[in-house]
C-alpha cells in the first residue's frame, strides 16, 4: 500500500522528540508542581532550582507554547486545567508514568547502538528504587482505568481464588475482588513491590482477602490451588522460551479446569498490526533481554505446549487484547 506520508510528516516524526524531552525535563524538575500555587517569575524559579536563568526562561516559555504553563505579566503558573494530571499531590496526577517515560529515554537514546549491536541498551547508573517506583505507579494508573472493563470481559464471576502473577501494586486484583465478593486472591510479585502492593490493598480495605507473595516467577514455584491466572503485561518482558516455562508454572498453580488468561499484544502474524504493538517490540529490545511483542498464534502455541486446552482470543483490543486457555480437568 503506497504511503500517504509527506516529506514534512516525516520530518515532524524526525522532531517529535523535542516536544517530549521539553515535557520530560520539566516532569524531571518537578516544574508543574512548583508552578501549581501562585504564578512566579523566571527569576524567582531559578531561586528556587538553583538553575540558569537565560536557559530557563526560554524553557518556560517553550512549556509555555506548548499549552502546560500560563504566561501572564512575565510570570508563569502551571494550566490550571491541568493541575489534576501534572502535580504530585493529585490521585488522577499521570506523574509517575511521565516519570517512567524518562526513565525510558535514556535506554531509547541508544537504540541505533542496540539495532547494530543487539540489546539490551546500556543502563547508565541510576535509583533503581525510584526506576521501580516510578514504573509501579505508571502501571497502576494505566491498569486502575483499564481493570473495570478487563475484568468485565474475562467473566470472572465463578472464580473463587484468583492468581495475579507479576500483579504489581495491585490494580487488577483490586478489581477482581470488587467484582467479585466471595474471591480470594494470591498476588505474586518481586519482594521490592510486594509493600506497594500491601499498601493500596489495605488503603482499600481489601489485605484480609489477599495472600502477597514474593518471588520470581521466571525462577520460584507459583503458589497452587486456583481456578483463575491473570498474567497482564507480562509476557512481553520474556523470550519465547521463558514464556513456556512461565505458562507451565501458571499450569502447575491452577486446579484441575482452572482458567489462565494472558492480557497483551497479540500481532498480527506479520508483526505489524497493531502499530503500537511494533513499536512496544522495539521497547522491549531496548530495555530487556528477549522481550518482544507475540502474535495470538505464539502465545497460543505456547499455551498450547504447556498442555493447555480451548485456547482461543477472548478479546482483541492492542496491549488490552485477551488469550484465554484451560487446564484440563480431572480424568483427562
Amino acid at each position: 500500500m503506497k504511503t500517504d506520508l509527506s516529506a514534512n510528516d516525516i520530518q515532524q516524526i524526525a522532531r517529535g522528540f523535542s516536544s517530549a524531552r521539553i515535557l520530560l525535563t520539566g516532569v524531571e524538575l518537578n516544574i508543574f508542581t512548583l508552578l501549581s500555587e501562585e504564578p512566579l517569575p523566571a527569576v524567582e524559579v531559578v531561586d528556587r532550582l538553583k538553575s540558569d536563568l537565560r536557559a530557563t526562561t526560554i524553557f518556560l516559555d517553550a512549556l509555555t507554547a506548548m499549552d502546560l504553563l500560563i504566561k501572564k505579566n512575565g510570570a508563569y503558573r502551571t494550566d490550571p486545567a491541568l493541575l489534576p494530571l501534572l502535580t504530585t499531590e493529585s490521585e488522577e496526577s499521570i506523574l509517575p508514568g511521565l516519570r517512567h517515560s524518562a526513565h525510558l529515554w535514556k535506554t531509547w537514546s541508544h537504540l541505533t547502538d542496540v539495532v547494530l549491536e543487539g540489546g539490551p541498551a546500556k543502563r547508565e547508573e541510576e535509583d533503581r528504587g525510584d526506576r521501580v517506583s516510578s514504573f509501579i505507579g505508571a502501571m497502576h494508573i494505566i491498569s486502575s482505568r483499564a481493570a473495570p472493563d478487563i475484568v468485565k470481559a474475562i467473566s470472572p464471576e465463578n472464580a473463587r481464588a484468583l492468581i495475579d502473577v507479576g500483579g504489581a501494586s495491585g490494580s487488577y486484583t483490586i478489581e477482581f475482588l470488587k467484582t467479585v465478593p466471595g474471591l480470594r486472591a494470591t498476588l505474586f510479585d518481586l519482594p521490592d513491590v510486594i509493600p506497594m502492593a500491601r499498601e493500596r490493598l489495605t488503603e482499600q480495605g481489601l489485605i484480609d482477602r489477599v495472600s502477597l507473595v514474593p518471588g520470581d516467577f521466571n525462577e520460584d514455584n507459583l503458589p497452587g490451588g486456583h481456578d483463575l491466572a491473570f498474567l497482564s503485561a507480562i509476557i512481553h518482558q520474556n523470550s519465547p522460551g521463558q514464556n513456556l516455562a512461565l505458562y507451565k508454572n501458571v499450569y502447575n498453580a491452577l486446579a484441575p479446569g482452572g482458567r489462565v488468561i494472558v492480557r497483551d499484544y497479540a500481532m498480527s502474524v506479520d508483526r505489524v498490526q497493531h502499530a503500537s504493538g511494533a513499536l512496544y517490540a522495539v521497547n522491549m529490545m531496548v530495555n530487556t533481554e528477549s522481550g518482544n511483542s507475540y502474535t495470538f498464534e505464539e502465545i497460543q502455541g505456547g499455551l498450547e505446549e504447556a498442555r493447555f486446552e480451548r485456547v482461543k482470543l477472548l478479546q482483541e483490543s492492542g496491549m488490552y487484547s485477551l488469550v484465554e486457555g484451560f487446564k484440563p480437568p480431572l480424568g483427562r
